[in-house]
């Protein structure tokens, strides 16, 4: 697996336009220093800090942690480059993203 090819999801979008400029250049350092080369080694699974699991109400769907009070949810697509994993970045923010929003 070379070079992971990642997009992102309209509410990740939304999202992440409410993170401050230090939360993103955060992010940032994390998906290039560490989950980046973490997803083009599938000889060992995401290093420990990232807390890479899956979501349990929703399969397919993972979260990680990015920050202490990071959180970002991802999902795989289908190769769009051959032999390129494809990300689809779904939410972006605090812990606060996995409360579900109100209802009526």
């Amino acid at each position: 697996m070379s070079d992971a090819k990642l997009r992102n999801a309209p509410r990740f979008e939304r999202d992440w336009k409410h993170l401050t400029a230090q939360q993103q250049a955060t992010f940032r350092k994390v998906i290039t220093d560490a989950f980046v080369p973490d997803l083009a080694s599938p000889d060992r699974p995401f290093r420990p800090g990232l807390r890479v699991k899956g979501v349990t109400a929703h399969p397919g769907v993972f979260e990680m942690t990015w920050d202490s009070d990071g959180r970002a949810t991802f999902s795989y697509g289908e190769e769009r480059i051959p032999g390129q994993v494809h990300v689809i970045w779904r939410r972006v923010g605090a812990h606060a993203i996995f409360t579900p929003p109100p209802g009526p």
